[in-house]
């Protein structure tokens, strides 16, 4: 497995403009997740957004300040280095990108390709922004992709779990899986995931929306 497989840290930077749900908790299932990664011999494919400071290649509709420098991820500050407990290692990959896709303006996908890798491992922030842009993006690229869910979030729990639903429902063979699952599979133990097999396979109607959260998570965490 650890051949044909990679592990992509999605924009887990220092950057606090954004106030991200139960972030501790990521960051230490992250850090145990790349420890393990390494150990394995898994590559480690980290990413960091970077607005460039004198605003030129922004995003449309970018926030910028009065200067016209952007508010967050401001390339020269402490903003875009990756955090200290997720610090990469001598011979892990680091790619910048300029836009929410990890996949868009960068040569990933040709490097992912060129060392045979088939298979993604996706972490990092935010679930309904560059995780759910960067998994969309491999998806076309046919990567098998597996999202491990306690090591992603966003602003809110209703929006990390909103992309979680609409990543399920449309990217066939996508594995949702947990932290203690996947450490369990690194260990050859049985684990559990979510495995997308038919489209809208997790649909419900708003007013379902916090059953359906309690389901995907008694799905995740099974024994």
């Amino acid at each position: 497995m650890s051949k044909d497989t990679a592990l992509l840290i999605i924009d887990l930077q220092k950057e606090d403009c954004f106030a991200l749900e139960r972030f501790d908790h990521v960051v230490e299932n992250a850090a145990a997740l790349t420890d393990n990664a390494r150990t394995l011999g898994i590559s480690l494919f980290y990413t960091r957004h970077i607005n460039e400071a004198h605003g030129a290649d922004l995003m449309l509709g970018e926030p910028v300040d009065n200067s016209g420098q952007p508010t967050s991820y401001l390339d020269g500050t402490r903003a875009i280095e990756i955090l200290d407990a997720l610090a990469p290692f001598e011979g892990d990959i680091v790619l910048d990108k300029y836009r929410y896709s990890a996949f868009h303006g960068t040569r990933l996908a040709q490097m992912l390709k060129r060392r045979d890798i088939k298979n993604l491992i996706v972490i990092g922030v935010l679930t309904d922004v560059c995780v759910m842009t960067s998994v969309f993006d491999a998806y076309q690229h046919d990567f098998n992709i597996t999202i491990v869910s306690d090591a992603c979030t966003a602003t809110t729990l209703a929006a990390h779990y909103s992309a979680l639903f609409i990543l399920s429902n449309w990217v066939y063979g996508l594995k949702i899986v947990t932290t203690a699952q996947l450490l369990k599979r690194w260990r050859g133990q049985p684990a559990t995931c979510l495995v997308t097999e038919k489209p809208d396979h997790l649909a419900f109607q708003p007013e379902a929306f916090v059953e359906a959260i309690q389901r995907l998570e008694n799905s995740l965490d099974e024994r």
